[in-house]
């Protein structure tokens, strides 16, 4: 199996292409002979200080050329980039910089007081000016200035497959992981730098070629700081796609996301559910606008199918791909335009004791895993890693904490994930498929589902809602909607209503805040 490393393939494509677009934004807009340039100075800046394997890099950035550029400069260099949600507050920042170690900070200067409190002494920090006004943090170098002085010429570096490559997950519990990828096997795995059939290019040469034909303009509506954006814009700007950053990135904006893909001509873009999905159908549904989006992606938070069909009304001709994943994984299934989940070519379902892997049409509910190229573990946690990586019949598997069962037809029929199961009186009971019956309530804006201690029960399944309308649908609407569909233990017990629900900056939800209104 050949496997690449980024440094070395971009490079190999902005000799292929050197001019075309490579990075816009706003009214930015660099080509791809410029982007080597300033990666390799970011590179050079790097290796000169006497960093390379072994040193981290923190991203710790809002969507913007600059975190596609720490990334591709980190790697020519030989340096560990991993990410930094921006939303962490100062002790969570603290925790998460112990953790990893950072030798090298790169951040907006909208976060230089907090870098100020907690980035480690030693470590280089590369502040982005943006709009925020903050002036430097102390000790750090204008990052603009601090390319201008470095060499444009190649890093003295010999990238390699086998480079690290850390991404931090919160999952849903517990603090921050750091997830370590051989940057080969992020490639090939959760990356996809694959041909459109999924079998591997066979050599550079050979990927460079169809790159080199592309014309695909790409647009992470998602974070960057999360799989879901960086996998999805990793794999466009591999294979030779434009990438488009949105105007406004300091948050999600429906009207102004769609003013980007408009304007750009954007043909692919990913979001994260309904979360970001529903503001983009309100948009669409006032005003009229001239899109060329042919795929739209979702990962991290499912797709309802109410939403989805309206897109497609809305869109036409655009496609919708539902991506089953995780940080441990990558893309484990796939469902195109609402249908089934077809597993991957190294996913499978194990047995509810992990010691063998089911055959499809096994009624057993077990454990979604995935073989291939997976990560080397948790970064300083040899027990976790222990208990997630296993080895089953000689085959090591990743196994993330998703419930399912693997139909006759192939197909998996996703059960949810472990750490949001509620048990009430005996039965088990999965959030995430009474929040997609509420999600689908005419009237709902979105929903999160969590257990409540029962003396009578051990725990009762209760729902946080927010609705269009203060109190319509009512409490009655929405259990006769779950009834409907859902058996009696898993309609929820109470209703409570909510202004807005709570969702992390990639769309994932807050299950700790919804446990704490309840």
């Amino acid at each position: 199996m050949t496997q690449f490393d980024l440094a070395t393939l971009h490079e190999a494509i902005a000799a292929a292409v050197p001019d075309r677009e490579c990075l816009v934004w706003r009214d930015r807009r660099c080509s791809w002979r410029e982007t080597t340039e300033r990666t390799r100075r970011l590179g050079n800046l790097l290796h000169a200080r006497g960093l390379g394997p072994g040193a981290r890099m923190a991203v710790y950035l809002h969507n913007g050329p600059e975190y596609l550029e720490a990334l591709l400069g980190a790697h020519k260099a030989r340096v560990t980039p991993f990410n930094v949600n921006y939303r962490y507050t100062a002790d969570e920042l603290a925790y998460l910089f112990a953790d990893a170690g950072p030798a090298v900070v790169v951040f907006h200067a909208a976060f230089a007081p907090l870098v100020a409190k907690v980035a480690p002494p030693s470590a280089l920090l590369l502040q982005v000016a943006d709009d925020s006004g903050h002036p430097l943090a102390p000790g750090a170098l204008p990052y603009e200035e601090a390319l201008a002085a470095a060499s444009p010429e190649p890093v003295p570096a010999t990238p390699s497959p086998d480079d690290h490559h850390v991404i931090y997950t919160g999952g849903t519990t517990g603090m921050p992981k750091g997830v370590v990828w051989r940057i080969g096997d992020l490639l090939d795995g959760p990356v996809g730098v694959r041909r459109r059939d999924g079998s591997p290019f066979p050599s550079l040469a050979a990927l460079v070629e169809h790159a080199a034909a592309s014309r695909r303009r790409i647009l992470p509506a998602a974070p960057l700081m999360h799989g879901t954006g960086v996998w999805f814009t990793l794999n466009g700007w591999c294979l030779g796609s434009t990438v488009v950053i949105a105007d406004r990135v300091d948050r999600f904006d429906g009207p102004s996301l769609l003013a980007t893909l408009e304007r750009e001509r954007v043909t692919g873009t990913v979001i994260v559910g309904d979360a970001f999905a529903r503001p983009l159908v309100e948009e669409l549904q006032s005003r009229v606008y001239d899109l060329r989006l042919g795929m739209i992606g979702t990962s991290g938070a499912f797709l309802g199918e109410a939403l989805r069909a309206r897109l497609a009304e809305l869109i036409p001709g655009v496609r919708t791909v539902d991506t089953l994943g995780s940080s441990e994984t990558g893309n484990s299934a796939v469902r195109m335009d609402g249908g089934s989940f077809e597993a991957g070519p190294w996913t499978v379902v194990l047995s509810a004791d992990q010691t063998r892997v089911l055959s499809p049409g096994d009624p057993e509910e077990g454990w979604l895993a995935r073989s291939g190229p997976i990560p080397l573990g948790y970064l300083g946690d040899p027990e976790k890693t222990a208990r997630t990586f296993r080895t089953v019949d000689g085959v090591r598997y990743a196994i993330p904490g998703d419930r399912a069962v693997w139909r006759a037809d192939g197909t998996v029929d996703l059960r949810g994930r472990e750490a949001t199961v509620i048990n009430t009186a005996g039965e088990k009971v999965f959030a995430e498929e009474v929040e997609g019956v509420l999600r689908e309530v005419e009237g709902v804006v979105d929903a999160l589902v969590v257990g409540r201690p029962s003396e009578r029960w051990g725990q009762e399944v209760v729902a946080v809602v927010q609705t269009r309308e203060p109190g319509e649908p009512d409490d009655a609407a929405l259990k006769n909607a779950c009834a409907a569909r859902l058996a009696g233990f898993k309609v929820p017990k109470e209703f409570i209503r909510a202004a807005q629900v709570r969702r992390h900056a990639n769309g994932k939800a807050d299950y700790a805040w919804a446990r704490s209104t309840v």
